[in-house]
This record gives C-alpha cells, structure tokens and sequence, in this order.
C-alpha cells in the first residue's frame, strides 16, 4: 500500500455528497491510497481510497474530520469552481 498526499484549493465554497452542506473555500489536504497490482512484469497501482480532510465546525481549532470520497465527484467539485 502507498500513500500520496496532495493539497487542491478551491476558491469558492462547494459541496460534497459524503458531508451535510457546503464546505468553505480554502485549500485541503487529501490522501489518495493505493494498492500494488501483483502479477504483472512492471510495477502497477490500483486507487483503493480517496480520502479529503476537512474543519470541525465544531471542536478545537485545527480539528479535522477525515471523509473518504469518489475521487470523481471531487474532481468535479473542483472543476464546477465559477472563473474569477
């Protein structure tokens, strides 16, 4: 298993069908897990999870809860972000 972490900011609020209502504009911390795909004479990986961290409305500062996401719809969100 692999872990690769990346960060993507959105500069206006969006919405995401694992969490209640719109999450502020701001820049995430995203985990994206994969697997090794055995058998194969090069070396492979399979997306396992996606996973995006977002704020604790509630709780301390820096509180964060940890939701796992098609990463499609995550693309999307990003992508539906409106042109300055």
């Amino acid at each position: 298993m692999r872990t690769t972490r990346e960060t993507v900011t959105f500069d206006h609020p969006f919405s995401l069908l694992a969490v209640d209502g719109l999450q502020p504009a701001g820049t995430y911390t995203i985990d994206i897990d994969e697997e090794l795909i055995e058998g194969l004479s090069f070396l492979a990986y399979r997306r396992v999870a996606t996973t995006i961290y977002l704020p604790l409305h509630q709780g301390h500062q820096g509180s964060v809860q940890a939701v796992r996401v098609d990463p499609r719809e995550l693309t999307a969100a990003h992508k539906e972000q409106p042109s300055a």
